[in-house]
């Protein structure tokens, strides 16, 4: 057994329906992939490259917590999405090879300082702590493939205080699941472990304290998160 200089910390990990947590590796982003909230961000949706940013693993947040509101903004905005867990990785994985290595999916939130974001885009500086914060990836539980199959289309909701604030489909993803894997394993190679959060439909907007989250994706457990 290894000896290390300090105390090993705790894998964070999601609960899964009928087995066991899902230790999480990195979280992973796809930006912009639903063209509709690519216009409502300022940009034109097209069939480029898609680019990443990541969270911490440490970030995710189970369901049913109260989260406080993040310190260094005024302006947090929940981004939800279909989050895919991956039960082995690789480099360079080919499109029709991409779905094997997928353990099961959930529904993630993924929270913006969009004040901070933006800050950081005018004056082209990195903008990572505007996503990567604290508490920034609550997630459902993670349903298997074995037992829910592949998702490649659904409602994606998110309501806020029992009234819907974005709303899309899978099948509306600009680049799907399989692409999205392939791609990402192209720049890294990707591990067991690793989450993919797939991007976000349009409708995003800031919530405060006290607000009531309930993000929804067809077949998936649904996330039921408050604002502290």
């Amino acid at each position: 057994m290894s000896v290390y200089a300090i105390p090993l910390w705790e894998t964070p990990a999601i609960p899964v329906v009928d087995g066991n947590p899902f230790p999480v590796h990195r979280i992973f982003c796809v930006g912009r992939n639903y063209a509709a909230h690519a216009r409502e961000m300022g940009h034109d949706p097209d069939r480029e490259p898609p680019f990443f940013f990541a969270k911490p693993a440490n970030a995710v947040v189970a369901n049913g917590t109260t989260v406080p509101y993040p310190d260094e903004t005024s302006d947090m905005h929940p981004e939800i999405e279909m989050v895919v867990a991956l039960a082995s990785g690789g480099y360079r994985i080919p499109e029709n090879e991409a779905l094997d290595r997928i353990y099961g999916y959930c529904v993630g939130l993924d929270f913006t300082r969009r004040d901070m974001q933006s800050g950081f885009k005018d004056t082209g500086r990195p903008w990572d702590m505007a996503k990567g914060f604290d508490r920034s990836a609550p997630m459902s539980e993670i349903q298997r493939v074995k037992d829910v199959g592949h998702v490649s289309e659904g409602a994606v909701t998110l309501t806020v205080n029992g009234e819907i604030r974005q709303s899309g489909d899978v099948n509306q993803l600009i680049w799907n699941v399989s692409e999205t894997i392939s791609y990402l394993s192209s720049l890294i190679t990707l591990c067991p472990g690793d989450l993919i959060m797939t991007g976000t439909p349009s409708g995003v907007s800031a919530v405060v304290s006290g607000d009531h989250l309930m993000g929804h994706v067809d077949g998936l457990a649904d996330l039921d998160i408050r604002i502290g």
